[in-house]
């Protein structure tokens, strides 16, 4: 199987995944709870261990389901960066049939509730393990997909200067966590600051309560794979309830499917796509 839903193959794949009534159980069950172990879906779905595990390998291959490893548990998520790639690039070429159902599927991966909220995006782009690192840290790359710009020597431990969309942030917190080159980088997030607030328009209810929760962190993955190279983001450190955790999951998904076509095609996405 192609297992990259950015090509024609992949997205058979997709809908092939969505067409099976077991499948979209799996899936719904990862919508009410995400991160699940395979013994946690099993015991709150009417399916045998090996058809559990034969649905999710289908799933997986699909790109609509990602995994990560807790020490020996093996944590299962909602994937929502294919379905955000294929509703940018693929939705006009496709039925009204299709398209709702893609729709519908884009919007309960946006809906996810925030009692366990870490967030898990895979996409697969064609280009080297080198040029997505170049992508993730030079501001040359992230100031076009992203509107944002990162002042560190990326060691592990260094500060991290953020310009945010034009905000500069600063804080003795907002550091590197690890970096490996071409396979591994970690940071935790920034700040929330008043000039932040000011520039996206939040109000001050908002403003305390982001002001108010734990720092959270976002590791990038980079594992070649052939002529692309497989990245999966992992967004995690919330509290239950956390209102950062809602924004940043209707945000990563835009901001990966962004750098996927600024690497793929030479453009970023456009703004709001």
């Amino acid at each position: 199987m192609d297992g990259n839903p950015s090509t024609s193959a992949g997205l058979d794949e997709v809908f092939r995944a969505l067409a099976d009534p077991s499948r979209r159980a799996l899936l719904d069950s990862l919508n009410a709870r995400n991160g699940q172990t395979l013994r946690e879906l099993c015991a709150g779905l009417d399916m045998t261990r090996q058809s559990v595990s034969k649905h999710l390998a289908v799933l997986e291959e699909a790109g609509l389901v990602a995994t990560v490893r807790r020490g020996r548990e093996k944590l299962h998520y909602l994937n929502a960066a294919p379905v955000h790639e294929i509703a940018h690039r693929w939705i006009s070429r496709y039925d009204r049939a299709r398209v709702q159902a893609l729709a519908d599927l884009k919007l309960a991966l946006e809906e996810t509730p925030m009692d366990a909220p870490t967030f898990v995006y895979t996409t697969y782009i064609r280009t080297t393990a080198q040029k997505l690192w170049q992508a993730l840290t030079e501001p040359a790359f992230t100031r076009r997909y992203w509107a944002t710009e990162f002042t560190t020597d990326w060691s592990a431990g260094s500060p991290m200067t953020w310009d945010n969309h034009g905000v500069l942030i600063s804080d003795p917190e907002q550091v590197v966590l690890e970096a490996e080159p071409y396979s591994r980088l970690s940071y935790t997030w920034h700040a929330v600051t008043p000039e932040l607030a000011k520039r996206f328009g939040w109000d001050e209810e908002l403003l305390a309560r982001l002001s108010a929760e734990a720092r959270s962190k976002v590791t990038f993955t980079l594992e070649e794979a052939g002529q692309v190279v497989k990245l999966t983001v992992v967004h995690d450190g919330f509290e239950p309830g956390s209102s950062l955790a809602e924004m940043v999951s209707h945000g990563w998904p835009s901001v990966v499917a962004s750098l996927k076509s600024l690497l793929e095609t030479g453009e970023p996405l456009p703004d709001g796509a």
